[in-house]
């Protein structure tokens, strides 16, 4: 210890620390922040691709109960249907028995295949209605990742070893 403080240079410490602390000011300015910044973007990408992913998740929620409200209001009407088609039958049958028990079975075929395509055309619209969607979601995620040449390329490069490991 005694020998370090006998050969201690005051020169050579003014030097060191000088350097030092131009070190410290080259790597603050062209080294932390861009660094910083990169972390920063990347984690408000990320954020905001959970948000859209929770929007997503909210927008599917509704669609499943628009559509399990249609089937309700679809099943209501069938049952009133099928109700109104058994009243007429029974009056019908009180009249005549032969010849309302023909038109009952007429009409009951009728309002079945009415309440059948009714029920095949709200799930063929909800089914456009959640591929539209599913569309949408998919061009904006598409648009996100795709909208910078650094996330195309990590993209590219991201499944690249996709296909590597599989």
């Amino acid at each position: 210890m005694e020998k370090l403080i006998e050969q201690f240079s005051f020169g050579l410490f003014f030097w060191q620390l000088l350097l030092f602390v131009a070190l410290l000011f080259l790597l603050r300015k062209y080294a932390w922040k861009p660094i910083l910044g990169a972390v920063e973007k990347r984690e408000e990408g990320i954020k905001d691709a959970l948000e859209a992913a929770e929007a997503a998740k909210k927008e599917m929620q509704n669609v499943t109960a628009d559509s399990e409200k249609l089937l309700r209001e679809a099943r209501l009407e069938r049952d009133a249907l099928l109700k109104e088609a058994r009243e007429i039958k029974d009056s019908i049958v009180s009249e005549a028995k032969e010849q309302a028990q023909v038109e009952g079975d007429k009409m009951i075929k009728k309002a079945q295949a009415t309440i059948e395509s009714e029920k095949k055309a709200a799930v063929a619209d909800i089914k456009a209605q959640v591929a539209n969607l599913s569309v949408e979601i998919a061009e904006k995620v598409i648009r996100e990742e795709l909208s910078d040449k650094g996330k195309q390329q990590k993209l590219v490069e991201d499944m690249l070893g996709d296909i590597k490991l599989n």
